[in-house]
């Protein structure tokens, strides 16, 4: 699945706050062209040819590669933390909670994995500036999982004695699906998102 195709598809690509559909279709182009053969090996007349426009074109929307791929990034974690504080804040126990997380925060990134992989495994490439902010969002995430766990031990309804360090696996199991999601594989982005949702309520010890 091309990246176009999941901004077709999938209920939940972000893509439709960037505007004009120039810039859209640049950025579009760009995540396609990152996830397919790395931020630094590709250029941006790479990018405006898969984008139909002239290298001259892409200047008109974004200053430089950095500035697409920092779109990107802030687009896909502010994506991640909505989907992630949402089920934080939702109703229900802890263990109800986390399931809602574990599913949705694994269902986009293997429904976007394209898109996901690019947001999650090119942090690096950002300057200084850039890649503090995408940092600060990723804390967030973390805190809003680490106090869902964090619940469930006061209440005793999870057995965990790192809520941290439980809560680094949690995310690093959840994000790696985008590494090695396959459209054609046996599973679909639910079934996924169930069966993670399964195996982390076993991590953090839930009770029946």
């Amino acid at each position: 699945m091309s990246t176009a195709e999941e901004t077709a598809g999938g209920e939940m690509q972000p893509w439709a706050e960037v505007t004009p559909d120039a810039a859209r279709r640049l950025l579009v182009a760009a995540v396609e062209a990152f996830a397919e053969r790395g931020y630094h090996a590709t250029t941006t007349r790479d990018i405006a040819g898969r984008a139909g426009m002239s290298p001259a074109a892409l200047y008109i929307h974004y200053k430089t590669k950095e500035e697409l791929l920092h779109r990107i990034s802030r687009i896909g974690h502010d994506k991640a933390l909505d989907i992630v504080r949402s089920a934080a804040q939702g109703g229900g126990s802890a263990a109800e909670r986390l399931t809602d997380a574990v599913r949705s925060f694994v269902r986009w990134h293997a429904g976007q994995h394209t898109t996901a992989r690019v947001v999650q495994y090119e942090l690096e490439a950002l300057g200084p500036e850039a890649r503090a902010e995408i940092v600060a969002l990723r804390r967030q995430t973390d805190a809003a999982v680490r106090g869902i766990i964090a619940d469930g031990v006061a209440a005793g309804d999870f057995d965990v004695p790192d809520v941290p360090g439980t809560t680094l696996a949690v995310l690093s199991l959840c994000i790696d699906v985008a590494r090695w999601f396959n459209v054609d594989g046996p599973r679909t982005p639910d079934e996924v998102g169930a069966l993670y949702a399964d195996l982390v309520l076993r991590m953090v010890g839930a009770k029946e």
